[in-house]
């Protein structure tokens, strides 16, 4: 049987290198999701009010939007293991400078270079995992190596938020760089050898950009995820300001959002594998459902927690988007794989601008649901688009074939 990208692994069992790959997207989800929920605190520490503090946030996406197609573009030709431990390595320094961040300036420049590595990271992981089995099971492959995300947000993140508040926020920073450290020791025991691509070129990477299903499909993401990160940007402030409860509580919001989003990834996962577009679609429609029911649910600690899981379910919209990314990149498969997540921080990064944006403005921290939905549904018109123009251009190829 075929695999799916043509990159055989080593003796090691798919299983190990999934696993080894799902620790260092353990450690990538714990500092991006972390770093939300530690908001408050080391805003409270450096001095600075809650939108301020959020351009940190943004400072990681941007690291990712312009890491990850330039890591990717100029990494292709190099084997696949070799880039994963660099990229980890490079990570893992970045996020302990992170914690020694003496001004709210260094800690924006150190956010900014843990952010560079992730999207490559990620890109080529899920080429290596894709690589590891039957294309019909691909999605679901790269769904279990994103299920290290996923568990982040149910353990990582939660015992982030749990230390920030014992020992200080900078301890979060601290145990991702070990995270990442074991990464590169996994990645280097378990991680297929492969020689890498010699056709591979920064020309050839850059051919997926100028493919309007790919611009298409990036912008589904770069907007519909948007609407996740404006509510979970702010949900330890909503928790704190509007629900009115002891900051002892978030680690548990935190982690009935994370069990939501693992459920949600495999889930959407499995059904991608059998109907892509009509999962993306339904995603869409469910977070932006249940961002709009935010403002209505907030503030009740019981009803928040149903609705935190609702939204967390919405997470599963990345790896669908990461499968069809494949599809339409043509050979340029370590640049589109890679731009799927510059997509997905450029989500992390207007989500809390534009939460921060209306909370400035006075609307309140609930008006982040109302946010979140508008971009939901803004993402969706723009699948429902893609998908329409690749219909009509799949209906010309047979009349321009006779």
């Amino acid at each position: 049987m075929e695999l799916a990208m043509g990159v055989r692994p080593n003796h090691a069992h798919p299983a190990l290198v999934l696993f080894a790959l799902a620790v260092g997207a353990f450690a990538i989800g714990t500092t991006e999701f972390a770093s939300m929920s530690l908001l408050p605190f080391f805003a409270r520490d450096l001095g600075i009010d809650l939108p301020t503090a959020g351009h940190a946030i943004s400072a990681y996406a941007l690291g990712v939007v312009v890491g990850a197609p330039v890591i990717a573009a100029f990494g292709a030709r190099l084997p696949r293991r070799t880039l994963l431990i660099g990229l980890m390595a490079m990570f893992a320094i970045a996020n302990g400078l992170s914690a020694l961040s003496p001004t709210y300036h260094w800690l924006l420049l150190f956010r900014f270079l843990s952010g560079v590595p992730h999207g490559a990271y990620f890109g080529v992981a899920a080429l290596v995992a894709a690589s590891l089995v039957p294309i019909e099971k691909r999605t679901l492959a790269m769904a279990q190596v994103m299920s290290g995300l996923t568990i982040a947000t149910v353990v990582g993140v939660p015992a982030a938020n749990f230390m920030g508040q014992v020992l200080g926020w900078r301890s979060g920073f601290f145990v991702v760089a070990a995270l990442a450290v074991a990464t590169v020791t996994l990645v280097a025991l378990y991680a297929p050898r492969d020689a890498g691509d010699p056709k591979a070129s920064p020309m050839r990477e850059l051919t997926a950009l100028g493919k309007s299903q790919v611009w298409l499909t990036l912008l589904t993401g770069a907007i519909g995820f948007g609407g996740m990160f404006a509510v979970y940007t702010y949900v330890a402030s909503t928790m704190i300001d509007v629900t009115h409860v002891s900051e002892s509580y978030v680690p548990l919001i935190l982690i009935i959002f994370g069990i939501g989003m693992t459920l949600g990834n495999l889930a959407a996962a499995w059904a991608a594998d059998r109907a892509q577009s009509r999962t993306v679609i339904g995603v869409l429609l469910w977070s932006a459902a249940a961002l709009a029911l935010f403002p209505l649910m907030a503030g009740n600690i019981w009803t928040l927690s149903l609705n935190i899981f609702l939204i967390g379910i919405g997470g599963g919209l990345g790896t669908p988007l990461q499968a069809r990314l494949m599809d339409v990149a043509g050979e340029a498969q370590t640049l589109a794989a890679a731009l799927h997540h510059s997509a997905f921080n450029m989500a992390n990064a207007l989500g809390p601008w534009l939460g921060g944006l209306s909370i400035a403005a006075g609307y309140g921290l609930v008006s982040t649901g109302w946010i979140g939905s508008a971009l939901a549904l803004g993402g969706l018109v723009i699948f429902l688009i893609a998908i329409t123009l690749d219909r009509r251009q799949a209906a010309l190829m047979p009349a321009a074939a006779e």
